[in-house]
């Protein structure tokens, strides 16, 4: 019987460079939200999901077929260790406090943890991201250009609108409220992503300035007018490929979409594609596989 106060801990450790295809696998396979973590002593990403139960026996084996497929696809996986353990509930949240430091993103943005006393500079919006079971911390290359894009805009345009598509924690559709887009609007397919982004919201006092919902990507509507002025995707290529004209449908002329997810050898397909729908590339950036970019639709 599991003893009160304990969860259950799946890690992978891998490279930094598979570290987000690692973390959709054991997604996918858990249905759960999944959290990572870069040691710069090693070298490697761990990446994790905390369990309320004991993992089915199959969790294993079906973690290391993803893990050899990621492989074959020709990422670099390193150790591809798979570890199932039980933890204390307090072994687990003292883990957080080694590894989640303070995220500076230029002079508009701090990215947080609770107990952190780094104090934000004059006009800093600041965003208080605590673990829960699975979250993102803006630490990921991916997440750290949506960020970099949301700050470059946000606090010399106010009023401007924003879509986060995938949102996860919330930390896109947080950083953006703080940074004074209105209206904000974040969906994700997971509903468990849903409770965990709309918790944070509200710990960081923006959950009535910001709209979050469980919907997919592919069921948004093709609207009549277009709505928003910067939309933010750190989704997996191939959803970004199949729900292209879904996606920008959704965006104002003279706006910008922020694509992320990316491995560096599928992005100049997903240039290509999106170029075809009349969006133009302004800027790009790789942070190891990884490539991210912003496009500017004059459409």
């Amino acid at each position: 019987m599991k003893p009160a106060g304990s969860l259950w801990k799946v890690s992978i450790v891998t490279t930094r460079e598979a570290e987000e295809a690692v973390l959709e696998a054991v997604g996918a396979i858990l249905n759960r939200a999944v959290s990572s973590y870069f040691d710069v002593k090693t070298g490697r990403s761990t990446v994790s999901v905390f369990c309320e139960r004991r993992p089915a026996t199959s969790v294993r084996k079906n973690i290391s077929a993803a893990v050899q497929r990621i492989s074959d696809c020709g990422l670099k996986i390193g150790p591809g260790r798979i570890t199932i353990a039980r933890v204390r509930r307090e072994d687990w949240a003292e883990s957080w406090k080694r590894h989640f430091r303070p995220l500076e993103i230029g002079y508009s943005l701090l990215i947080k943890p609770g107990w952190s006393k780094r104090k934000p500079r004059k006009g800093q919006a600041v965003v208080v991201l605590n673990p829960g079971l699975g979250f993102g911390t803006g630490q990921h290359p991916t997440t750290a250009f949506c960020l970099n894009e949301l700050a470059r805009s946000g606090r010399f345009h106010a009023n401007r609108s924003f879509l986060d598509i995938g949102t996860g924690s919330g930390i896109l559709a947080i950083a953006a409220a703080k940074l004074g887009y209105s209206p904000v609007h974040a969906i994700d397919c997971d509903p468990e992503a849903v409770v965990v982004a709309r918790a944070n919201a509200r710990a960081n006092r923006v959950h009535k300035k910001l709209r979050i919902t469980r919907r997919d990507v592919a069921t948004l509507p093709i609207p009549a007018g277009k709505q928003y002025d910067l939309i933010c995707a750190n989704l997996i290529s191939p959803l970004l490929l199949a729900e292209r004209r879904r996606i920008v449908a959704q965006l104002k002329g003279g706006g910008t979409l922020v694509l992320a997810g990316i491995l560096k050898t599928e992005f100049p397909r997903i240039h290509k594609t999106f170029a075809e729908l009349g969006l133009k590339l302004a800027a790009a950036k790789t942070g190891n596989e990884w490539r991210s970019g912003s496009f500017g639709c004059a459409c």
